[in-house]
């Protein structure tokens, strides 16, 4: 069987590596040709950290992986300058690319997001392959999916119709696309526990994480607030945000204002091994965004042993219960926000509970777990054939969150 996977942006996380121990699967994707077409970074956001990700995770179990990147440099640079232009020097090679790697595989794996990115790049790669009498597998990302197919489920649903299956790494979006009467499986996001790993050694203090993008959808201008309120109990209290974005002046400028500056420390762009370092560095992590599926932060957070301050929104509550594995708070709710934080660099026992459940929690989410459902997905594509439509009958083994789950059920 060889495989081809194509993937477009999505939503901020960082990604890991590739286990220590590759060969989890056995036979299930040795010797496989895998086309694997997505965004890579730089910058370093979760569609392309995951792209990384899987390609490493692929060739590991000794397929040969493909890359054809969406986010390649633009050639010559002054074209990135010109919006019209420089889609159409970026559409032009990729929709090539993806002609010639639909030759060399039986099954394309296309990512997609919602709005702009599934029209340029998701759609075409699905009616390409159909085209060309490959079957499709289609993973579907993104928080703001039920807006997009609000207004544009017909055309997902025509194009859909042309993909051997449809997948999904949350719960969350299975009830999403469920609401439109299509049917979707659950394959969640991967955390490395060898990269992101709790601190051998630390002494508690009063740091606070933001690992996410600065851009309105993470709403940290209210991570910011929050953190004002938590100084004014706790004066020692220090705020990392790491990520970039066009946002940055603005923060900064915020911070100014909310008399933070000298405790607030933007970090900018991390690579994944200084973003695991963050994530032991800290004390608790915050997640603010306004929109979110299956945030990468959040597990990458649970699997080091940080206790989780999050938003509700979402896919969140399908990955964590508010009180057992993190606490969950409105969007935009600076107060709360801020007793949330408070709590958990305050008692002992609440950090030790939520740190414990974290980490147990985070264990459905490694390869190892996840492999097994990615092949059966890529044996069943394949089977089917091009234009076979997502599967009506029931998805694989998971529980609400998305999580690979011990023992077989359908829930």
């Amino acid at each position: 069987m060889n495989v081809c996977a194509v993937m477009g942006p999505a939503d901020a996380g960082a990604a890991p590596r590739a286990p220590a121990s590759p060969g989890c699967m056995g036979a299930a994707f040795a010797g496989l040709r895998i086309g694997l077409v997505g965004p890579l970074p730089p910058p370093a956001g979760g569609m392309a950290n995951q792209t990384r990700q899987l390609a490493e995770l692929l060739r590991a179990e000794g397929a040969q992986v493909e890359l054809v990147q969406t986010n390649a440099p633009y050639r010559p640079a002054i074209v990135g300058r010109v919006p019209v232009l420089r889609a159409l020097f970026r559409l032009a090679p990729y929709l090539a690319a993806l002609w010639h790697a639909a030759g060399r595989c039986d099954v394309f794996h296309v990512m997609a997001n919602s709005g702009w990115s599934w029209h340029l790049f998701a759609a075409p790669a699905v009616r390409l392959a159909a085209l060309r009498g490959v079957a499709v597998v289609v993973n579907y990302r993104g928080g703001e999916a039920g807006v997009f197919l609000d207004r544009a489920s017909g055309s997902v649903a025509r194009t859909l119709r042309r993909a051997s299956a449809l997948v999904v790494p949350s719960g969350f979006l299975a009830d999403v696309f469920a609401r439109h009467r299509i049917r979707a499986i659950v394959v969640p996001n991967i955390v490395d526990l060898q990269r992101f790993r709790p601190a051998t050694q630390r002494t508690p203090g009063a740091q606070i994480l933001v690992a996410r993008n600065l851009e309105p959808l993470y709403d940290n201008a209210t991570a910011l607030r929050a953190f004002g309120l938590v100084r004014q109990s706790l004066p020692e209290a220090r705020l990392v945000i790491a990520g970039s974005g066009p946002q940055e002046s603005d923060l900064r400028r915020l911070a100014r204002d909310l008399g933070l500056a000298d405790a607030v420390h933007f970090t900018g762009r991390l690579d994944r091994d200084a973003m695991a370092q963050a994530y032991r560095d800290a004390d608790v992590a915050l997640n603010p965004s306004l929109v979110d599926n299956m945030p990468n932060s959040v597990l990458e957070a649970l699997a080091s042993g940080v206790p989780v301050v999050s938003t509700d929104v979402g896919g969140v509550p399908y990955i964590v219960e508010h009180e057992r594995t993190a606490l969950l708070v409105s969007a935009g709710d600076a107060p709360r926000m801020a007793q949330a934080l408070l709590r958990v660099l305050r008692e002992p026992a609440l950090r030790e509970r939520l740190r414990d459940a974290g980490l147990e929690q985070a264990r459905h989410y490694t390869w190892i777990q996840v492999a097994p459902r990615l092949a059966g997905v890529y044996r069943d594509a394949q089977a089917r054939g091009a234009r076979g439509g997502p599967r009506q009958s029931p998805a694989p083994t998971a529980d609400q969150s998305g999580a690979c789950a011990p023992t077989e059920r359908d829930d």
